[in-house]
């Protein structure tokens, strides 16, 4: 699903999209530290609010952005379970997949689709100009060399026209949510990264690559189910009048 035009974008900003906006900010914001600082019990409790911000959202999103939306969480949910539990790349505090994670993508995902009509041309362009200085910094240093691979899925995926304004959005909405949740401690990245032989900073620059890579899955499982339903439509019809 690539970032929606303005006519599509002006259909979703109805009334109850800043009111999200403002739940998606809060619940990130005060729901990591109640998870840091509430024990078990505390990330339980912020795993059902944000499911049921989850909930709210599908609800009031609009009609296009739902099955991505649920995409979303499905992908996100595999992916979480590959990258930190079997590849090894971060380890959340309590060693697992916290309840409220998967739900939390989808949040991220939708405020990024809120705000990427609207970020100034500006922005777009100056996001990969300075994800690929880092990645030449990173080369050079031979630092947190797992963004280098990671920027360049990211100016791959951006090179896209349709989806620059969300990629460079959830670039930057991601680093952002990276450094706050390492910085409180709620998930830490791993400096070796296993089988490649790279390292990686904590958090990497480029961990909101990974929202690309999630955009490009989430667009080409959406599309083949249409495809699916529009087969099976016409095999149905066919049938009927045969």
């Amino acid at each position: 699903m690539t970032s929606p035009g303005p006519r599509s974008a002006a259909r979703g900003l109805a009334s109850p999209v800043w009111t999200n906006v403002a739940l998606v900010l809060l619940t990130i914001s005060l729901g990591l530290l109640v998870d840091q600082y509430g024990g078990l019990a505390g990330q339980l409790a912020i795993g059902a609010w944000t499911w049921a911000m989850f909930f709210r959202i599908i609800h009031t999103a609009p009609g296009e952005w739902r099955l991505p939306l649920y995409l979303c969480l499905v992908w996100s949910t595999a992916g979480e379970i590959f990258l930190s539990l079997v590849w090894g790349l971060y380890t959340y505090r309590l060693e697992n997949v916290p309840f409220f994670i998967p739900p939390g993508h989808v949040l991220l995902f939708y405020l990024g689709l809120v705000l990427a009509p609207r970020v100034p041309r500006a922005f777009v362009l100056l996001v990969p100009i300075a994800a690929a200085a880092y990645a030449a910094f990173a080369i050079e240093r031979g630092y947190d060399t797992l963004s280098v691979p990671m920027i360049a899925l990211f100016i791959l995926c951006w090179l896209q026209p349709n989806g620059r304004r969300l990629y460079s959005v959830m670039l930057i909405a991601a680093l952002v949510m990276e450094l706050y949740g390492t910085w409180i401690g709620n998930w830490v990245w791993h400096p070796d990264v296993p089988y490649l032989g790279l390292n990686s900073a904590n958090p990497p620059l480029a961990a909101g690559a990974f929202y690309c890579a999630l955009d490009v899955l989430v667009g080409l499982t959406g599309r083949g189910l249409l495809r699916l339903r529009s087969v099976t439509s016409s095999r149905q019809l066919t049938t009927q009048t045969s």
